[in-house]
């Protein structure tokens, strides 16, 4: 709220340069405002009595939203990244994925380890599961299994995330 919005019977009214000015009604904080050439900006509503600041509004605004800019800047997120495996799958090729897997794990993402079933595949999925678990164990050094192995559909799929 800034200016004429606001309408509390009284109000503690902070100086442009951060000093306090006291307690008192929002005609007379209007009027200090306009001798400043500045507004007057509503900053802690729930406050009581509610804090308001001689300031100028567009370079309140734009600092705001530098602030915000910043704090999204620090924010990091965390992709989910998908590993795909077969049953048949050989040993060297099962390395090469752990290796994959663990490169996206140690940049921060999460890995989702999909184990696809075609055509006859499907008659022997239960004892397919161990080719998870191995993965998960090779991986158990900078892995930790987030959702463990659960069958959906004609594929297996669990959920790694780094260890903590």
């Amino acid at each position: 709220m800034i200016n004429g919005q606001i309408r509390d019977k009284e109000i503690r009214v902070i100086g442009e340069n951060g000093d306090q000015l006291g307690i008192m009604s929002p005609k007379e904080a209007m009027k200090l405002a306009q001798e400043a050439d500045l507004d007057l900006v509503k900053i802690a509503p729930k406050a009581q009595p509610p804090v308001c600041k001689i300031i100028d509004y567009g370079k309140y605004r734009y600092e705001l939203a530098r602030k915000e800019k910043e704090a999204k800047k620090k924010q990091k997120t965390v992709e989910v990244k998908e590993v795909r495996l077969s049953p048949n799958i050989e040993a060297n090729d099962l390395n090469t994925k752990v290796n994959n897997a663990k490169k996206f794990i140690t940049k921060g993402n999460k890995v989702k380890v999909t184990l696809r079933f075609r055509g006859r595949e499907m008659a022997h999925m239960q004892q397919s599961k161990h080719i998870l678990d191995d993965f998960a164990k090779m991986l158990e050094d900078v892995a930790v299994v987030e959702k463990p192995a659960k069958l959906e559909g004609r594929s297996m799929s669990m959920v790694l995330t780094e260890k903590r």
